[in-house]
């Protein structure tokens, strides 16, 4: 059984102790609300130097360097999670701070399999990777605020090991999108400038394998945006694209296609020729009569509603109600098709999707050959 930590197990010993339960806080105890709600990042001048403008400006250069430490959707992500289990702290008299191990194993284990009495937004069992996430996130927000959360103290491992157990499933896949199927959905774009725009964008998240993310962070050129997450070089032979993805910058090279209806590059100098850029953001928004391109840049959720949007109008799974046929495909759907589309030596899908494992990477190749190599016989048998 889970035990309640005492007073006395609890060795912050430079900061005031914190119960879990509410009517046992220690003398000269605050409030650990504020403590919550401070921001992160908190970086600070050192005690022993004296303020001055310089200074003043390099805190503040090191707090935004801080922020950029993780992307931006992590951080989003983080925030949510950190929220969530906070409010869920308040709802039952907890204190949030400093982290206790019984209490977040309670956590995810109301994560698991919500109390009835719950509210209504609340009740519904959380996926065992959703679990896991929040738990990083959690696990996150402790680190800023200067508290280690030990993550194989047993109240947590031993609950999140049940909870993997009992409730883990195979990862739902988002149907792919191979060659025929996006050939099929680029024929049902004209050739207006918000139709050149979409044509590049499917093209080349489904040529270079890209995170929707990945695509709309593009700029034309090096350093032209505070927010790029790279930028492009068209050559003869195809277009390098430069990434700054999860695990650091990569290249990734997109060659020129067989037919300028389906080649990606071509479609991109198409896009940059009429809308007329050189310089910032690469894909962005275009005017309501669809006449000029603006400065904004394209959200992500864009890449998702475009793929959406031309998979019903390609008819592509038309023997599936539409609502099924939408939730099947995501942005990912690009990625994993090139994965289950090209037909070369693994290794070169691995390298063209950044993964760090050739085993995640046949995670995204929907109709990849898995008796290639047929142990049985070998074995003899």
């Amino acid at each position: 059984m889970i035990s309640v930590m005492s007073q006395n197990s609890q060795k912050p010993p430079s900061k005031p102790f914190h119960s879990p339960f509410p009517n046992a806080r220690s003398e000269g105890e605050s409030d650990a609300s504020s403590e919550e709600a401070k921001p992160v990042h908190q970086i600070a001048m050192p005690e022993a130097l004296a303020g001055s403008g310089a200074l003043d400006r390099l805190v503040a250069t090191a707090r935004d360097y801080a922020r950029q430490a993780t992307a931006d959707n992590t951080n989003a992500a983080y925030a949510k999670d950190w929220a969530h289990f906070t409010s869920w702290c308040r709802r039952r008299g907890a204190n949030a701070l400093p982290p206790s191990p019984e209490l977040i194993g309670l956590y995810i284990a109301s994560c698991a399999a919500p109390e009835a009495k719950a509210p209504a937004r609340s009740t519904r069992a959380l996926s065992v990777s959703t679990i896991e996430r929040r738990l990083s996130g959690i696990a996150w927000h402790y680190q800023q605020r200067g508290f280690a959360l030990d993550r194989k103290d047993r109240h947590i491992a031993t609950v999140l090991a049940g909870i993997r157990r009992k409730h883990a499933r195979p990862p739902v896949q988002k149907e792919a999108v191979l060659a025929e199927d996006i050939i099929a959905m680029v024929a049902t774009l004209g050739f207006d400038l918000r139709d050149l725009r979409d044509r590049a964008i499917l093209l080349i998240g489904y040529a270079g394998g890209l995170r929707r993310s990945e695509i709309v962070s593009l700029d034309h050129g090096k350093d032209d945006t505070l927010d790029s997450g790279g930028w492009i070089e068209i050559q003869d032979d195809g277009a390098v694209l430069f990434l700054r993805g999860k695990t650091g910058w990569r290249e990734v090279e997109i060659g020129r296609g067989s037919s300028e209806l389906t080649c990606p590059v071509h479609a991109l100098e198409q896009w940059l020729h009429f809308a007329k850029i050189d310089f910032g953001a690469l894909f962005r928004r275009t005017s309501q009569d669809n006449r000029r391109v603006l400065d904004a840049r394209l959200s992500d959720k864009h890449v998702a509603r475009l793929i959406k949007q031309t998979v019903l109008a390609a008819g592509i799974r038309s023997d599936l109600p539409e609502a099924e046929r939408l939730a099947l495909f995501s942005g990912h759907s690009l990625r994993a098709g090139l994965a289950s589309s090209a037909d070369v030596d693994e290794r070169y899908i691995q390298k063209q999707l950044g993964h760090a494992s050739a085993e995640m990477t046949r995670r995204y190749q929907r109709r990849r050959d898995k008796f290639r190599v047929n142990l049985t016989k070998a074995a003899g048998l």
